[in-house]
Formats: structure tokens, C-alpha cells, sequence
């Protein structure tokens, strides 16, 4: 046998269609079940849990809603200790032009 000028590498092949299927169990998990409090439940429970009243509890979430709207404006960063962090993150916007994809000349829309 001759040997190939160019170099050739091996082709990564896809995964396996039994390892899918072990995969999902734990997507679905992460899926919500049901619906999400609203707004006038989370108040509802957290009266019930606190002692307080409705109307004061919607207060504190309101206060803790514009509290969390300015820090992260402010730093990009908010983290509510035992619950959650949520973070900002800057994507470069898409410039309009043509791009080569899959060997094909495409024309790309600009996209903030």
C-alpha cells in the first residue's frame, strides 16, 4: 500500500445512541414539575412560615426585588446565600456579513 500524502485524522464518531438513553433520566429531573409559585404565593408561604403578615412580606419581596435589580446593574453579580447567584454575562454582538458553514457561503444577519 501507498502512503497518503496529506494526513488524515480519524473521525470521532457520534455517541452512542445507549448512552443517550442513559443521559436523560437526569435532564428530566432538572425539568420543573408543575407550576411555579407566583409572586402572591411565595408571599403566602413566607407569611405562614414568618409569623407576618401577607401585605408585609409582598413588601419585603418588592424591596428585595429592587435591591437585587441594582446590584446587579451595580456589579453583575447578586448572591442570596442558600438560594441562588445570578450573573451577567457580556456576549459580543454578531456582525452582518458572509460566513463559510458546513462549505457553504452564507449571508449572516447582524444580531445585538
Amino acid at each position: 500500500q501507498q502512503a497518503s500524502r496529506h494526513y488524515n485524522p480519524p473521525r470521532r464518531r457520534a455517541m452512542a445512541p445507549k448512552a443517550m438513553k442513559k443521559a436523560t433520566p437526569a435532564m428530566k429531573s432538572m425539568k420543573a414539575k408543575g407550576q411555579a409559585l407566583t409572586k402572591g404565593a411565595l408571599a403566602q408561604a413566607l407569611a405562614d412560615a414568618t409569623e407576618l403578615k401577607k401585605s408585609q412580606t409582598l413588601a419585603v419581596l418588592s424591596s428585595l426585588a429592587s435591591v437585587a435589580e441594582k446590584e446587579v446593574k451595580k456589579t453583575g453579580k447578586l448572591v442570596i446565600p442558600g438560594i441562588c447567584m445570578v450573573k451577567t454575562r457580556v456576549k459580543p454582538a454578531t456582525k452582518a456579513g458572509k460566513r463559510e458553514m458546513f462549505g457553504k457561503v452564507v449571508v449572516v444577519k447582524a444580531k445585538p
